[in-house]
């Protein structure tokens, strides 16, 4: 069929047009994959090219088997699936607004990881392992970087009074 080879002369690009790509590729599993294509198209061995690039042969067969029955888009990233999160968008926004607003206070110590899961558990009926909060948390944009909790009669001038008294290391 002249139109299927015609097709898939014009899908299909020439080894250094691949290896230009995978270097403006931001995407480094995409780039990988542009890079074993091309150096396929130069050698027409997978093994050679596994071994170059460190990877399985099989991934190489794969990679090279759907830029040739697809094109560049046999070499973009697959949709990937994973267990819905057991919270809502809502549920994490009202979990943000509570984070925020006990951070905000004047009453000192610490919100933990502990806590948070113990409000998620109460709030939501949702039970999540203590490590999964962190993450939860580092997905809604918190880091974990705790800072010392401050006494609620601190007074900030007599702090800064103790600032400047000078220690006997200073120039």
């Amino acid at each position: 069929n002249l139109f299927g080879i015609l097709s898939y002369f014009m899908t299909t690009l020439s080894s250094s047009a691949l290896l230009g790509l995978s270097k403006k590729e931001k995407n480094t599993n995409k780039r990988i994959r542009l890079l074993a294509v091309s150096l396929y198209l130069e050698c027409h061995n997978r093994a050679l090219v596994a071994r170059q690039l460190k990877v399985a042969r099989r991934s190489v067969n794969n990679w090279v088997s759907e830029y040739l029955a697809h094109g560049l888009a046999g070499l973009e990233d697959k949709p990937r699936y994973g267990k819905p999160s057991a919270l809502s968008d809502k549920q994490k926004q009202q979990l943000s607004r509570f984070i925020d607003s006990r951070t905000q206070t004047d009453k000192g110590g610490r919100l933990t990881g502990m806590y948070i899961k113990e409000y998620i558990e109460t709030e939501f009926g949702v039970n999540y392992h203590l490590s999964h909060i962190y993450k939860i948390l580092s997905k809604l944009g918190y880091s974990w970087i705790t800072s010392r909790s401050k006494h609620p009669k601190q007074q900030s001038g007599v702090q800064d009074a103790y600032k400047k008294v000078p220690s006997g290391n200073d120039p």
